[in-house]
């Protein structure tokens, strides 16, 4: 078959090593934009862009994939079917309607739940025990085309969304093989959705990643685990914002107030208060300064059991917070 690849991140790449390792006529790769990165904007190509080139196969980075102009660059391909793995753009009717044999996209849900950008993150999140990946035929609709196969993951625990993504994207690759060796035999499965049943993952917002500390145990380290690599969970201490990277279940159903230090382990973290339990914060990162150790951290910084993580970046409320604290 011949097929035109579209995708962008890491997500990505073990579709498309997949496709070009078993011997897949990939006529061209569709990427995003090369944007700026990190602190000094760096312009920085895509991950699928680098790999493609690797393997010298044609890379095309339309700012808008509906232009005109680009549809019919792609119409000059004669592509068989379109594989789309996280590519980050909506496929107008023109561009759908141009591989003979149509659309196959790899998504990171057990569609219909979690339709959208971020199903791996709020899978995470919303404390679920399983996901998995499906392959769809691609509508116009969001992540609403019939299903044709689909693989269960359970979800381990302690794994971040970076974690998640990884298993995921070898899953993701082995289920495309599977979906194109049934198309080649002509063996087509179509499953509708149940609308009914979609639950949806939108793009993550920063405020998505702040934390309440009125909230469960449970909840925040799932929110701690589920905004990573980005936006990462954040608190504020003393009006400075602190990105919270690991953390612990240290207890539930004890009483502590919410955001309040309950104690100091300097082996292995800051005991906080949340809204049913005890959280044990392991690693985390003041803005501006470099992802550490609470055990690092600590020895940089002096913190006073009773002292109070806040939700916002209010100085003047936490000293309060701090002084009601210390004074009974």
């Amino acid at each position: 078959m011949k097929i035109v690849f579209m995708g962008t991140p890491d997500f990505a790449l073990p579709s498309l090593e997949a496709l070009i390792e078993h011997g897949y006529d990939v006529l061209a790769v569709v990427t995003q934009p090369d944007r700026p990165k990190g602190r000094k904007r760096t312009l920085t190509p895509p991950p699928v862009k680098v790999k493609a080139e690797k393997y010298g196969i044609r890379v095309y980075q339309p700012e808008k994939i509906r232009d005109e102009s680009f549809v019919k660059v792609l119409e000059s391909l004669a592509p068989e079917l379109f594989v789309v793995v996280a590519y980050g753009q909506i496929l107008p009717p023109s561009v759908l309607r141009i591989p003979s044999i149509g659309c196959i996209n790899v998504h990171a849900s057990l569609l219909p739940k979690y339709r959208g950008a971020a199903p791996i993150q709020w899978a995470i999140i919303n404390g679920e025990e399983k996901t998995g990946v499906t392959t769809m035929w691609m509508d116009e609709g969001m992540d609403t085309g019939d299903i044709f196969l689909q693989k269960e993951v359970a979800i381990d625990p302690e794994w971040s969304a970076v974690e998640l993504s990884e298993v995921l994207s070898k899953v993701g690759s082995e289920l495309l093989l599977e979906t194109l060796e049934k198309i080649k035999a002509k063996d087509i499965i179509r499953v509708p959705q149940n609308h009914a049943e979609a639950t949806y993952a939108p793009v993550l917002k920063k405020e998505d990643a702040r934390i309440d500390w009125k909230n469960s145990t449970r909840a925040i380290y799932d929110l701690i685990r589920g905004v990573q690599p980005w936006p990462g969970a954040f608190t504020f201490r003393r009006g400075v914002e602190l990105k919270i990277w690991r953390a612990e279940i240290y207890a539930t159903g004890e009483s502590g107030e919410p955001g309040r230090v309950l104690g100091i382990d300097k082996e292995r973290g800051i005991l906080v208060g949340t809204g049913d339990g005890v959280l044990l914060i392991t690693e985390l990162q003041e803005a501006g300064k470099k992802r550490m150790s609470a055990a690092e951290y600590l020895r940089g910084h002096s913190i006073a059991e009773g002292e109070f993580f806040s939700d916002d970046g209010n100085k003047e409320d936490q000293k309060k917070d701090i002084y009601k604290s210390t004074s009974g």
